[in-house]
């Protein structure tokens, strides 16, 4: 089975830039999962990102998320190597307000509380889901929004943004408006292949690499290379039988990887695994090794960012 891969490198450092923890009544994935899947791999710290994980559920709705910061840090072991960074959930469109949000956040997190991801990821059509904060269109334009956006930037911390690469544009505006807040742009910029996009994944890819040329020219922003196992991603890889091995995740994905690349700099892009959702396509290790086969002819210095150097200094995991 393709889950059951060696990995190719072994020896190479890993900071896994993206990935959750999650205890739902259909669903569990864990520190002991996590540590499982990067068994044999040199995966020596990640970064956690908001899933709705562990909420103040007796408290006020705007402070409720920065339970799921206090559930991570008690699961996560110091010197364990498991979510040295923490993204969680405020909301920005309280505006100012937010400041309190974003303190209680850091007090919790007790060291590892670097950013937070407000996904915005909308689309007209009923057939492609919104995020799971149930966004309204162009949450990004909003002028409570960039208020609270601004907050976040003199908090001095990072704004993790998943969206469609139809809403790619409202990005560069943000970006552009707030040069001095490091923003990360989640799973490749969301070049999805679902509802209208099904069967169009040539024009989608067009359209996408045209707005990534503008995301690019925003020296504040960084990509995360992955979420490519996402179902919605259109490969429907989730319904074979037999998942996909590295060698086919990389033929797929790795030449629109590659062009990220290229287009960023290494310096400006980190490989993230994006589990557990991305087990839905693949094992743990296929991701890495894919990730592998498409960076190997790139130079030490290139890859160590890539597989590192980039997320660590984001995510200022040396500190």
């Amino acid at each position: 089975m393709s889950e059951d891969e060696e990995p190719l490198d072994p020896g190479i450092d890993i900071c896994d830039a993206h990935h959750h923890l999650w205890e739902y009544p259909e669903s569990v994935y864990l520190v002991d999962d996590l540590v499982a899947d990067t068994s044999g791999s040199r995966v020596t710290s990640t970064v956690f990102v908001e899933c709705r994980s562990g909420y103040r559920q007796d408290e006020p709705v705007e402070t409720q998320p920065v339970g799921e910061t206090e559930w991570v840090v008690a699961r996560a072991a110091a010197g364990q190597g498991v979510a040295d960074a923490i993204v969680g959930f405020a909301d920005l469109t309280l505006g100012a307000a937010v400041e309190d949000v974003l303190a209680a956040h850091v007090e919790a997190g007790q060291g590892r509380f670097r950013g937070i991801r407000h996904a915005s990821a909308w689309h007209a059509s009923p057939d492609v889901r919104r995020s799971h904060t149930d966004p309204p269109p162009e949450l990004f334009r909003l002028p409570s929004f960039r208020e609270g956006f601004a907050a976040l930037g003199r908090a001095g911390l990072t704004f993790d943004a998943w969206l469609y690469f139809t809403q790619l544009p409202e990005l560069v505006e943000l970006a552009q408006a707030n040069p001095d807040v490091p923003i990360v742009l989640d799973h490749l910029g969301g070049p999805i292949a679902i509802g209208p996009h099904r069967g169009h994944r040539d024009e989608v890819l067009t359209e996408w690499r045209e707005s990534m040329q503008a995301v690019a020219s925003c020296e504040n922003v960084v990509l995360k290379l992955g979420g490519i196992g996402m179902p919605i991603f259109g490969m429907d890889w989730h319904h074979r039988p037999e998942r996909p091995g590295s060698e086919e995740v990389a033929s797929v994905w790795g030449p629109e990887i590659r062009w990220c690349i290229e287009l960023f700099g290494p310096e400006r892009c980190m490989f993230e695994s994006n589990f557990p959702v991305d087990r839905a396509s693949f094992g743990y290790r296929v991701c890495w090794n894919a990730f592998v086969r498409t960076s190997s002819d790139l130079s030490q210095s290139e890859r160590q960012a890539l597989f590192r150097g980039t997320a660590a200094r984001t995510y200022r995991l040396d500190a």
